[in-house]
């Protein structure tokens, strides 16, 4: 091959060819949104009552938020199970004992039980031996291929573990297995070293990345990674640690978990399928939704010059529900869910653990009371604006991103740390998946184009 078409610079599109055509791909791509009720159409896989269509079974975990009364759908105040234990009970459980709860977590939802405490100890040092990344993978995976941003990082990492893999396609329950129990050790690692990386290479940062320390938690172990001295508090790390609990499942029908099960129907290898997972889970409609809230509370407190004028806080908030003010698109971002509609059971109770930080960091009070008066506010009027008589709940979006902020996290890992939380979640419903002997999932599309002749090339 020629060197010169080897060693030449990115090749650049003309932008011209991509004018030409936009409105020829605009007009084509467009469904009439008539078409969708005429076919019946389940949108989103959703009823027109906003229930889920019902596409699978799982016992990994159930998301609960409405019900349905002499057939009509009525919410009711949500519950968040995992393998059936309710996440408020799990959460209380742990903490009571004074103890970590992921790692616990983690084995509840791969193995169906909770574990003894030998079982516990076991499954930890299991983690802690394979949580070292391979021979020269930080070189070949994160440093060689820095990304600007660590969501695709994260994903390429995952994928580089199959180049690291002696078995790495086959997909019988204990290969697969195995395979899960090296992604939820390492992925944190991925994270911390993907976002350092950036730090450096598009940020004109110093580049420090610390060895793991053998017998942390996952969280202390993201911390030692983080902090420039390794240093965290107890509480710190709880909290970090509860934020990945209430992240670890959410039934199958969310976004990033169903498109763990279609990929994984088709018994392709776990890294395919989980790397899947991480770039649904990117959207802003997914996992990156925290940040939405992040850059909205921004933005209030640019344009809110007293954060305790409940007045002030009302009337830029009616701004943005009237598509005046921030993005424009009507929306207060973390309030608000497509299945539960009283509480979100995982906002209350990452709201109590980030009232104990802020006890301990002053410096965060005036702005949490300022979450806490939009989060009210906003409610408030949703409920004048739909003329409704129910309040919107908030949902775990609105604080997590605030929390991770008062844990010196930077923005970067913040859907990182979503995704490093689901993964137990992703990777027991794929072991559900392959061990079901379920269909390759393969919904319908119905095709609305007339039929066309082919036109031969001189007469068109």
């Amino acid at each position: 091959m020629n060197d010169s078409f080897i060693n030449q610079g990115p090749a650049v599109m003309d932008p011209n060819f991509i004018n030409k055509h936009l409105d020829e791909v605009l007009s084509n791509t467009r469904i009439d949104q008539e078409l969708y009720y005429n076919y019946n159409v389940k949108r989103g896989l959703r009823n027109p009552d906003g229930s889920g269509v019902l596409v699978g079974l799982t016992q990994v975990g159930a998301v609960t938020g409405y019900g349905m009364f002499e057939q009509e759908l009525q919410p009711v105040p949500g519950k968040l199970m995992y393998r059936g234990i309710e996440i408020r009970d799990l959460v209380k459980g742990f903490q009571a004992e004074k103890r970590f709860g992921f790692e616990e977590t983690c084995f509840l939802l791969l193995f169906g039980h909770l574990p003894t405490r030998e079982e516990l100890d076991e499954f930890c040092n299991v983690l802690d031996s394979v949580r070292p990344l391979p021979l020269g993978f930080k070189e070949s995976a994160i440093l060689h291929m820095p990304s600007p941003n660590v969501m695709n990082k994260l994903a390429r990492c995952v994928l580089a573990n199959y180049s690291f893999d002696e078995n790495p396609d086959d997909v019988s329950v204990g290969n697969v297995l195995r395979q899960s129990l090296e992604l939820i050790a390492r992925l944190p690692t991925y994270a911390v070293y993907g976002c350092q990386a950036k730090a450096h290479y598009y940020g004109g940062k110093s580049l420090h990345m610390r060895v793991p320390k053998k017998g942390l938690s996952t969280a202390e172990h993201i911390l030692c990674l983080l902090r420039p001295y390794s240093d965290y508090t107890q509480l710190e790390a709880e909290l970090l640690d509860l934020c990945l609990v209430i992240h670890a499942e959410h039934g199958g029908g969310n976004n990033s978990t169903f498109t763990t099960h279609v990929v994984s129907s088709t018994f392709t290898d776990t890294y395919s399928a989980i790397a899947a997972a991480i770039l649904s889970l990117k959207g802003p409609r997914h996992g990156g939704a925290n940040i939405q809230v992040a850059n909205m509370m921004d933005n209030i407190k640019e344009n809110v010059a007293n954060w305790e004028d409940k007045g002030a806080i009302k009337d830029y908030l009616a701004k943005i529900l009237n598509k005046e003010a921030y993005d424009k698109k009507g929306l207060i971002y973390g309030l608000g869910h497509a299945v539960y509609k009283i509480s979100d059971p995982r906002a209350e109770v990452l709201y109590e653990k980030a009232k104990q930080l802020v006890a301990e960091h002053p410096e965060y009070e005036k702005e949490f009371h300022l979450y806490e008066n939009v989060a009210e506010i906003g409610r408030d009027l949703f409920m004048e604006k739909t003329k409704s008589s129910r309040r919107i709940c908030i949902n775990v979006d609105f604080y997590s991103g605030l929390v991770y902020k008062m844990l010196d996290i930077p923005p970067d890992l913040f859907t990182p740390l979503f995704a490093i939380g689901r993964m137990p979640g992703w990777c027991a419903h794929r072991l559900e998946e392959l061990n079901s002997n379920s269909k390759i999932i393969r919904p319908a599309y119905k095709c609305v184009v007339h039929p066309k002749q082919y036109v031969p090339m001189e007469e068109r």
